[in-house]
């Protein structure tokens, strides 16, 4: 049995290991400090619920009956945001997500290059989509290819286009790079062609980056203000000989809209109707994207009406925001960072680092819990683990007593 004096060394050592484990910070995990807020792209503005307008005297009002749950009126060459209302509303894009696809894609192929079509590269394209008719075996000039993506929105010819391209993946890979690259936030790619898939998102904001930069292509501005053309078809058996066929542009606005320049429309069951349109007049250039109307024929009536309030307003509003550059630096917003209902936007697709790499340990409060003292969790859960030992040694020190 332990003598009174080895009894109360044993007591002694965890009490005077206390000091140590209260003077020990190094071991306790930092306070969490949130990442910094991400900035809201083209303006604080753009990120608030609703229709944002600053008109100046004299200035026309607004077309009141806008029915699309997200919209955005811009000057291309400035890049000025007339009037926008809930731009980085993250919505269903449709075939207007074939415009970051051109983009992409369109620079890196000779239109004069011909492709032969395997029976593969038109394989796996989502039943009901739209097609221009591209048949496996046959040739195909690039420039027809495009044609088919422009006019007749077809899925079949950005399959083939994506598999010359390095395949599909490899192209919804580019593609997410050049949004990001444009700083197109909001923009998650899941198919190169628009078609319905879980989690592909765009917003306004995003498409009207994707237009502006494409129609800085002269390939890609002559494309989306093509309003027909002939397209190769199949061999005929008899002659041997090649045949064609008329495809004509399924934008309702161009030839129709005084100045249109293009650039695409969209239309599936989840996205509704979509549609980002360019019109010239007195050489200034806008950009109007309408996204989630009431119905079909509304996207074109709505955006129609957009640009003529867009001619009718340049010079007699103050811009509410503006159309990034690539490259150009956002800076940290200086408030918190909306959620993405209702007009506001939403965080990026992807997690930042250092938002994903969080440590999960709670900030102190000051409210009793130990704040100010240094310790922590993990210094207090030490100190009741040397307290536990020195009541298990009181404990077991008053057995062996009684034992005696």
């Amino acid at each position: 049995m332990p003598t009174c004096s080895k009894l109360a060394r044993l007591l002694a050592a965890p009490v005077a290991a206390l000091p140590l484990l209260i003077a020990a910070p190094a071991a306790v995990a930092a306070p969490f400090e949130p990442p910094p807020p991400q900035a809201v792209v083209g303006g604080e503005r753009l990120g608030l619920p609703g229709v944002q307008v600053s008109p100046l005297a004299g200035a026309p009002a607004l077309p009141g009956d806008l029915t699309g749950q997200s919209w955005i009126v811009a000057d291309a060459a400035s890049g000025e945001v007339l009037a926008a209302s809930n731009p980085h509303l993250r919505l269903a894009p449709a075939s207007t997500l074939k415009i970051l696809f051109a983009d992409t894609v369109l620079p890196k192929f000779d239109r004069e290059t011909v492709h032969k079509v395997a029976p593969e590269e038109i394989q796996g394209i989502g039943p009901g989509s739209s097609l221009v008719g591209i048949k496996e075996d046959l040739e195909y000039k690039v420039e027809d290819l495009w044609r088919g993506v422009f006019l007749s929105s077809g899925n079949d010819a950005v399959h083939v286009l994506a598999h010359m391209n390095g395949g599909v993946q490899r192209t919804v890979v580019e593609m997410q790079a050049r949004a990001e690259a444009l700083q197109a936030r909001d923009t998650r790619v899941v198919s190169p062609d628009g078609y319905d898939s879980d989690g592909q998102v765009s917003s306004a904001y995003d498409l009207t980056l994707f237009a502006r930069a494409g129609l800085r292509n002269p390939d890609f501005r002559m494309y989306c203000a093509t309003r027909d053309a002939m397209f190769p078809g199949a061999v005929d058996r008899n002659t041997g000989q090649r045949g064609s066929f008329g495809i004509a542009n399924t934008d309702r606005l161009l030839g129709k809209y005084p100045g249109l320049i293009g650039v695409k429309n969209g239309f599936t069951t989840n996205a509704g109707s979509t549609f980002v349109g360019a019109a010239e007049r007195g050489g200034r250039t806008l950009l109007v994207t309408v996204m989630h109307p009431a119905g079909y024929q509304k996207v074109y009536d709505e955006t129609a009406a957009l640009l003529d309030w867009g001619f009718a307003a340049a010079g007699q509003v103050t811009p509410v925001g503006k159309l990034v550059e690539e490259g150009e630096t956002v800076a940290p917003a200086p408030t918190g960072r909306a959620g993405g209902a209702a007009g506001a936007p939403a965080p990026p697709p992807h997690p930042t680092p250092s938002a994903s790499a969080a440590p999960a340990a709670p900030a102190a409060r000051a409210d009793g819990d130990g704040a100010g003292t240094g310790i922590g969790t993990v210094g207090w859960a030490a100190v009741g683990l040397a307290a536990a030992g020195g009541a298990g040694l009181v404990l077991l020190g008053r057995r062996r007593a009684a034992r005696g």
